[in-house]
């Protein structure tokens, strides 16, 4: 079975909706935007890659194996806990530094876009939360019979809503640079971001199957 034009704007809308709500995604793509349109992109390309991940495994079955699972479950919001907070306190870490030691070794100054795009890739990898979503959307649209194909087009719609969306916000956190970039407003970024990762990662890890 084919997937209608109808079919695939409706999961757009739906993918649109998701991308939207906050999140550690939208944290860590303004943070690292602020050091350059170019990190918030890369940054963004990770998620993207992290949602068509997530998109293809509940298409398959496996992420409603690991819904089904309370171990595997645990397992990964435990990984996706940790990784959070690590990441909340590297920010905290990099807040704290006077103005003229930010470009730390592994800080936010010397990120090179491999790492700004594993970071959105992980932050999604290990999010738990995204299986049990793309285990309740993907059947809405996707029936038993569909083909392969369908499946993976779904997965590529999915993963260009969010690049979009993130791509978007890179781009308008990277048009005010100038003013997001100075010493003062850096640190609190950080500061603010870091608490937030790292409440999220509490938020995660007390999330029930």
């Amino acid at each position: 079975m084919t997937l209608t034009v109808g079919q695939v704007l409706g999961f757009a809308a739906v993918m649109a909706v998701g991308a939207l709500s906050p999140g550690p995604d939208f944290a860590i793509v303004v943070r690292h935007s602020v050091s350059g349109r170019a990190h918030g992109m890369a940054t963004a390309t990770g998620i993207a890659a992290g949602v068509f991940v997530w998109a293809v495994t509940a298409a398959t079955g496996l992420a409603a194996l690991l819904a089904a699972s309370t171990v595997a479950f645990t397992v990964v919001k435990a990984a996706g806990a940790a990784y959070l907070a690590w990441l909340g306190v590297r920010a905290i870490v990099a807040a704290s530094r006077d103005a003229g030691s930010l470009r730390v070794a592994g800080g936010r100054g010397d990120l090179s876009l491999l790492a700004a795009f594993r970071q959105g890739l992980l932050c999604n990898v290990f999010n738990p939360k995204a299986a049990v979503f793309f285990v309740a959307l993907m059947p809405q649209f996707l029936h038993a019979d569909a083909a392969p194909a369908a499946a993976v087009l779904l997965a590529l719609v999915a993963a260009t809503v969010a690049l979009l969306w993130f791509f978007t916000v890179a781009n308008l956190v990277a048009a005010m640079r100038r003013l997001l970039d100075r010493p003062p407003v850096r640190r609190a970024i950080d500061a603010v971001t870091g608490v937030a990762l790292i409440g999220l990662g509490i938020r995660l890890v007390a999330t029930r199957n």
